[in-house]
């Protein structure tokens, strides 16, 4: 089961350096509370609580596959956040 794990692991990385990029991004512009960086953060929680729930939903028929899908959102999802992110700098 490493491979959940792992899964596990990088929605974490992935989803966390997004929010300190925020937070990185609002303290260079001088904009420590800015809405735009809030809601980049609400939606890369809302992303992290949907995608661990979905890792740990155990009755599929296929595992292996339904692992495959929840990557492919990450990146998916990482990447839209990602373009948000960088439109706010």
């Amino acid at each position: 089961m490493a491979n959940i794990r792992d899964l596990k692991k990088d929605i974490n990385y992935v989803l966390g350096d997004i929010i300190e990029a925020v937070y990185i991004v609002d303290a260079a512009n001088n904009k420590p509370d800015s809405k735009e960086g809030a809601k980049i953060i609400d939606s890369a929680i809302e992303t992290f609580d949907d995608l661990i729930a979905k890792v740990n939903l155990r009755s599929v028929e296929n595992r292996s596959a339904h692992l495959k899908g929840v990557r492919q959102e990450l990146e998916k999802k990482g990447k839209d956040l990602i373009d948000k992110l960088n439109k706010l700098s």
